[in-house]
């Protein structure tokens, strides 16, 4: 037990997929929320570390648990949030404001990546690769849209293959407007419409922050005979195992996509631990799709653990390198435990 005897407490910060679906949303609207499972797992982990583990649950249980003056030495966040385009900040945000330190990502990185047409320019101006792109609000702007078919349409803030679906690869102005009325529809957000880039897609896994980053693997996602589609749709993330296989890329591609990867993670300002979705044009170069900073942590499903495991890392060592970043931060505490020397040099990203 690596954090025994130290007096640890971490709250456990989520949002769990059965409330919402209690609550009549449908599996889709509540794909990004925390299985029980997932739960469970963290909490196991934490526990087998020798933390004391507090199951806090959602902002609203955070709030009350905050007032009545309860408080944690570190936060395990996976809070997605439930509504607004900056959901994923408000808890980090909560946290911050009562200094109390949290794993994975700040409230500004959340929020940035999170909104994909605020994450995108600031790595076009760092010469990241990344699709070109435009926003559309309503039915008249997609007359303004200058780019060529053909598009990808997705929403903009959303994950886990939400709104992405055998349509959102469009061909013509006809799909465009149809598929971006579907969209506002479902959704009541902005749609992103991207240059559609037909290569290999692949994932890859970071662990640290800032120039303590390094990258765990990175994991080609193929596509079945089964598979609906050639991209990573919300049908063929839920049926993974029959429509989707992975496999660790070794060879020169795989090293310009972690490359793209790991200049993309430290250039938003990501921590500890997440994924960076790439994507191959037609001449191979490997573009930016997305980052997961709050990536999924479902043994057995979600690709940061499915990764980590064909690097033969077990689900407790992935966690405890996230864990290791995460406490770097909050030197104090590390020192007055007695866990590192006051002379040990210590990152305040």
């Amino acid at each position: 037990m690596l954090y025994q005897n130290l007096g640890l407490k971490v709250g456990l910060t989520y949002d769990l997929q059965s409330e919402h679906l209690e609550n009549g949303e449908t599996e889709e609207e509540a794909a990004e929320f925390e299985h029980s499972e997932t739960i469970e797992a963290v909490a196991q982990v934490l526990a087998g570390l020798g933390f004391e583990v507090d199951l806090v649950g959602n902002i609203f249980n955070l709030v009350k648990k905050l007032a009545a003056a309860q408080r944690w030495d570190l936060v395990f966040n996976i809070a997605e949030g439930t509504y607004g385009l900056a959901r994923e900040s408000q808890v980090p945000c909560l946290l911050d404001a009562y200094q109390i330190p949290y794993v994975f990502s700040d409230a500004a990185t959340l929020c940035l990546t999170h909104n994909k047409s605020l994450c995108k320019p600031i790595l076009m101006s760092a010469g990241i690769p990344t699709p070109d792109f435009f926003v559309a609000h309503t039915i008249e702007d997609l007359d303004r849209c200058p780019l060529n078919f053909p598009l990808f349409a997705k929403p903009l803030a959303e994950g886990s293959g939400k709104g992405i679906n055998a349509n959102s690869k469009i061909t013509d102005f006809l799909q465009l407007k149809k598929q971006c009325l579907f969209l506002w529809a479902e959704f009541r957000q902005p749609v992103l419409l991207e240059t559609f880039l037909p290569g290999a897609e692949y994932t890859v896994g970071i662990v640290g922050t800032a120039n303590l980053a390094e990258i765990i693997g990175v994991m080609e996602i193929q596509f079945t005979q089964n598979a609906d589609h050639d991209f990573y749709s919300f049908v063929n993330k839920v049926n993974h195992k029959n429509q989707v296989t992975s496999r660790l890329a070794s060879d020169k591609v795989s090293e310009l996509v972690g490359a793209v990867a790991l200049a993309a993670w430290k250039k938003l300002g990501c921590r500890d631990g997440g994924r960076i979705d790439i994507r191959m044009n037609e001449e191979g170069v490997p573009y930016f799709l997305e980052v997961n900073p709050l990536a999924g942590l479902r043994p057995g499903y979600s690709d940061l653990v499915i990764l980590s495991q064909l690097k033969g890392q077990s689900y407790s060592e992935l966690l405890t390198a996230i864990l290791k970043s995460a406490l770097l931060r909050i030197p104090s505490l590390l020192v007055q435990k007695g866990m590192i020397p006051s002379s040990c040099p210590l990152t305040s990203f």
